[in-house]
């Protein structure tokens, strides 16, 4: 499946077979593909918690509203974030760069990072957002579908994952092999409206 095509068929499906089975091979496929996303710094904050186990899964659907696709999917991933992962041994980012570049690096990536919570949390949530997006088209390869959800409450799902202090929870992708076609599109705006031409009027 070529790019355009992958894109353009990409819908967010809430109806899964429930008995169909995804491999382990198969999800590490999907993981190595979202792990080629693009992270500021190459810090690579994404951390990606596959739920697979049955009664875990049905804590977090009564998590996210019953929300069938949760359970009824073949995987369940969970998008979060360290928002320290930038200080854990930040030479590590550049190591093919050879060791004083590295070094160089790491130094710039800390003054850059240090004391601005804020911008720690915008560039994780960057880097999930870009993941999410490259799970769901690698999903369409593999001939699977996908539902990216952030209709759950986070404290709750934390909770049941044990999810870290220094970590945030972005979304869920859920996927599978759909029983029921996705809903039709909403429709798109205008290239007009959402195009902006070198500045605001």
């Amino acid at each position: 499946m070529n790019i355009t095509t992958a894109i353009e068929t990409r819908r967010s499906f809430r109806q899964f077979d429930p008995n169909h089975e995804i491999s382990e091979a198969e999800i590490e496929r999907l993981i190595a593909l979202t792990m080629l996303s693009p992270t500021p710094g190459n810090t690579q904050p994404w951390r990606f918690v596959v739920v697979r186990d049955a009664a875990l899964r049905n804590y977090i659907r009564a998590a996210a509203s019953g929300q069938a696709q949760v359970t009824d999917a073949s995987v369940l991933i969970i998008l979060t974030a360290d928002l320290s992962a930038w200080r854990t041994e930040p030479e590590r980012y550049a190591r093919t760069t050879g060791p004083e570049m590295s070094k160089i690096l790491a130094k710039s990536m800390t003054d850059f990072y240090k004391d601005r919570e804020w911008l720690q949390r915008d560039d994780a949530m960057k880097s999930t957002g870009l993941a999410a997006m490259t799970l769901m088209l690698a999903a369409k390869e593999l001939g699977y579908e996908s539902c990216p959800m952030g209709g759950f409450d986070i404290d709750a799902v934390g909770r049941l994952i044990n999810l870290p202090s220094d970590h945030v929870i972005s979304m869920f992708v859920t996927i599978g092999k759909p029983v029921a076609d996705a809903y039709p599109r909403g429709g798109q705006l205008p290239i007009e409206e959402v195009v902006v031409r070198d500045r605001f009027a």
